[in-house]
């Protein structure tokens, strides 16, 4: 998986996770950080592959964060060729009344929740792990909270529960302790969240055009093997993409109102290269592992529905970049006072000073490249 030592969710999750009886867990861990090689671990190590039906849960809060999830369990899991997987995700239709005998289901709540208590697809009594990853995404998802709620209560007393949070504010803190009896818990200090292997800049600019001028001032500058363009709106995410093709960027748009189907699509492309620059809205902010991605652009700042800063967000997207401990680069576009209050607030809450950058000058960029 790339990984020569254990990192450090690794090495303090993993002996509470393979433990005998095993234990439950509620952890801070950033994406990037090899937690779901960890979990995926746990699930393998308690799974009986003789057994023929769903004995490992892990529920994701995305269709594209499950099907990454799943691509860890198959590539950790590929000495251990009776091992099966199921997706529980919107469109995966089976007939109604069949068991299905895969070993370990990974999916999203309301799919999963329709498996276990109405189609009865799996036996919920017979689960020994279940994981929730990025819970803080979860319970800002509209109805995903009371989902994940239900499906543990059907579970046995003695499954090894088990959830991943980026970021714990007060709401995830109140789920994650309705989830996990007795947890075992690993928080982090909240320095150590802005991943320190990010370096952070901002940039100063009048309105959207003079944006756009900076992201092309940057692109002349230096060499970006992937970048990721974060967007408020469809609308700017689709101004954007279409300005930067006309520059002749390869440029792939993602965006919520898209297809489950096309989304994977278009997240596959970019992994494999296809598209070397990504202009997405929130969708995206969470869990997509691209390792090449080597800048990150929030092109809009993130803010919640009040317009405050959205922190947990900003965390989630600069880490897109920097992964698994490489170098990487965050760029914040700035075009108004109230941008400019926002970003001294991110830079507050981590207790991190954002540089600014000038993309007029040309060798300013090109040194914060290397």
């Amino acid at each position: 998986m790339g990984f020569n030592r254990p990192s450090k969710i690794q090495e303090n999750a993993l002996p509470l996770m393979l433990a005998e009886p095993p234990q439950n867990l509620i952890a801070q861990s950033q994406s990037g950080t090899g937690k779901t090689a960890a979990f995926v671990l746990a699930m393998l190590s308690h799974v009986e592959a003789a057994n023929r039906y769903p004995q490992c849960l892990c529920l994701s809060p995305t269709y594209e964060l499950a099907l990454q999830t799943g691509k860890v369990i198959e590539q950790m899991g590929k000495f251990y060729p009776e091992l099966k997987l199921a997706y529980a995700v919107r469109g995966n239709k089976l007939e109604r009344g069949q068991k299905i005998s895969e070993q370990i289901v990974i999916g999203t709540p309301g799919t999963v929740l329709d498996w276990c208590a109405k189609l009865k697809f799996i036996d919920p009594k017979k689960i020994k792990v279940f994981v929730l990853d990025e819970a803080d995404v979860m319970i800002a998802t509209q109805g995903h909270q009371d989902q994940s709620i239900r499906i543990q209560r059907m579970l046995p007393r003695n499954c090894q529960m088990l959830l991943f949070s980026a970021t714990f504010e007060d709401s995830v803190w109140k789920f994650a302790q309705k989830v996990v009896p007795d947890p075992n818990i690993i928080k982090l200090k909240r320095e150590e969240e802005t991943l320190d292997t990010i370096k952070q800049y901002y940039v100063l600019c009048n309105n959207r055009d003079e944006k756009f001028q900076a992201l092309c001032n940057l692109y002349g500058a230096i060499t970006i093997a992937q970048a990721m363009i974060f967007c408020h709106t469809r609308k700017t995410a689709s101004w954007l993409a279409a300005e930067l093709s006309k520059e002749g960027h390869q440029v792939a748009l993602l965006s919520g109102e898209m297809m489950v189907e096309q989304r994977a699509a278009v997240i596959e492309r970019f992994r494999e290269g296809k598209e070397k620059v990504l202009v997405t809205t929130n969708v995206c902010a969470r869990g997509i592992d691209v390792e090449q991605v080597s800048v990150v652009i929030n092109f809009d700042l993130p803010v919640d529905k009040d317009g405050n800063p959205d922190n947990e967000t900003y965390l989630h997207r600069i880490g897109r970049t920097g992964r698994f401990g490489k170098r990487g680069l965050a760029v914040n576009m700035v075009d108004s006072k109230h941008s400019m209050n926002i970003l001294n607030r991110i830079q507050e809450h981590f207790n991190k000073k954002i540089e600014r950058l000038d993309t007029d000058d040309l060798d300013e960029i090109e040194k914060i490249a290397n």
